[in-house]
C-alpha cells in the first residue's frame, strides 16, 4: 500500500503558523515522515504532494527509501488523484488528507482515505 499525503491539507491541520512559512512547513513535513519511515513507526512507500509556494522547500523526486516528493502543477488535488488512478492499476492507496471533496474524488479511483491526525499521530 502507497500512501499518499496531502502535504498542504495535513500541514494546514495545525494552526503553527505555517502559513508564514510554506515552505519551511512542507520541509519539515517531508523530514517528519522520512525520520518516522527510518525509525519504523511508518511503513512506505509514501507519497508527499506538494504544490504552490511550498514546493521551494522540497525538491521533488525520490527523498530516501520509501519517500518521493512530487511538485503538482496546478492544484495539488488533481495531482493527487492523478497519482491515486496510477497506483490503484499497481496495488492499493491511501490517501492522508481532511478534504472533502478531495476525500470524494480518491474514494472513486478505489483508494482508502485516512485524516491527517493518523499521519501526525506517527510522526
Amino acid at each position: 500500500m502507497t500512501l499518499v499525503v496531502d502535504a498542504a491539507n495535513v500541514v494546514g491541520s495545525r494552526p503553527d503558523g505555517w502559513w508564514r512559512d510554506r515552505a519551511g512547513a512542507a520541509a519539515r513535513l517531508v523530514a517528519a515522515v522520512e525520520a518516522a519511515l527510518e525509525a519504523g513507526t511508518l511503513d512506505g512507500p509514501v507519497l508527499v504532494v506538494v504544490e504552490g509556494a511550498a514546493r521551494p522547500g522540497v525538491a521533488e523526486g525520490r527523498i530516501g527509501a520509501g519517500l518521493t516528493v512530487v511538485h503538482a502543477e496546478r492544484d495539488g488535488d488533481s495531482t493527487i488523484v492523478e497519482q491515486v488512478a496510477a497506483l490503484t492499476r499497481d496495488g492499493a492507496s491511501t490517501v492522508i488528507t481532511a478534504d472533502r471533496g478531495l476525500r470524494d474524488r480518491v474514494l472513486a479511483e478505489g483508494a482508502s482515505v485516512l485524516g491527517p491526525s493518523w499521519l501526525l499521530d506517527r510522526i
